[in-house]
């Protein structure tokens, strides 16, 4: 299976404390009726690292429900304990994702040795195809070049790699090293078109949340060899790339979602509401879009 497109990162809804499964669906219908090729539920952008265990599993479900085959559903399964990623990632394939995104494993900083060996024992416990991510400023550590070569040459089943590095040079050397099957995702909407222009072929987007259409017609656009509209596109939304970052994801995305009246504006501590500063600046590049 091909991992091309516009992948939404989405946001887990909270409402009084818990997981506001009406909203959650709402947010999945609204992303497969704007033509998103994907959800990917449960990652960093859906506050995994405050939901517990059965939240992560409901939330997975939820999703597989909602979509129905309509969309393909990568869910987060990653950790920093291989026996844990290996459950989750099980346990998600029992629910019907069609593959699982599995974040580098972080605070106890593996050596390159370990990372290769961290995603091996995943893949060989599992029948999921499985997408790696690279996000060294979340992670305190990367996913090598030549790691990722290995495991593409050993584990069949891991197939693509969601880039978050930040860097168009290592995406050129991600994808001169690589088997041309092996699909490489921006993790970044500011470096979409850049990433598209050295061989990636599509985003796990955090703006999609807000703009589905929007982002799926800019990568649309540049793989079907319209590189102008593309860039167009990259150009009028470049401001509210920024601004979705402007604090921790997902609190900017999150804001901008309760701003246009899609979910309640309710986090899990650590993360807390946006300052009062940034929620403006935030909603003067949603109105300035016609987005509130």
């Amino acid at each position: 299976m091909s991992y091309t497109g516009t992948y939404t990162a989405i946001v887990t809804p909270f409402k009084n404390g818990q997981v506001d499964e009406h909203a959650f669906r709402k947010l999945i219908e609204f992303q497969i009726e704007n033509g998103v090729s994907g959800i990917v539920p449960t990652g960093t952008t859906g506050e995994a690292a405050t939901l517990d265990y059965d939240e992560h599993l409901r939330v997975i479900e939820i999703a597989v429900e909602e979509a129905r085959g309509r969309c393909k559903i990568i869910a987060g399964t990653g950790s920093n304990s291989t026996h844990e990623a290996i459950e989750l990632t099980v346990k998600a394939e029992r629910l019907g994702v069609d593959a699982a995104l599995l974040a580098s494993p972080y605070y106890n900083k593996p050596t390159q040795e370990g990372v290769y060996r961290h995603y091996k024992k995943i893949s060989e416990s599992t029948g999921l195809n499985l997408v790696l991510y690279n996000v060294p400023g979340r992670t305190a550590g990367e996913i090598g070049v030549e790691t990722c070569a290995r495991l593409a040459s050993d584990c069949k089943n891991i197939v693509s790699i969601k880039e978050a590095g930040g860097s168009s040079e290592r995406v050129s050397a991600l994808r001169r090293i690589l088997p041309q099957g092996f699909t490489i995702l921006s993790g970044d909407d500011s470096m979409t078109l850049p990433f598209m222009s050295v061989g990636a072929v599509g985003v796990v987007s955090v703006a999609s949340n807000v703009i589905p259409k929007q982002i799926t017609e800019l990568v649309n656009a540049f793989l079907g060899g319209r590189a102008s509209d593309a860039m167009n596109l990259h150009l009028n939304y470049f401001q509210l790339f920024r601004d979705l970052f402007i604090e921790s994801n997902p609190i900017p995305i999150k804001t901008a979602l309760y701003l246009m009246g899609m979910i309640e504006n309710e986090f899990r501590l650590p993360l807390c509401e946006i300052s009062k500063s940034n929620q403006v600046k935030l909603h003067e590049t949603l109105a300035s879009l016609k987005l509130v």
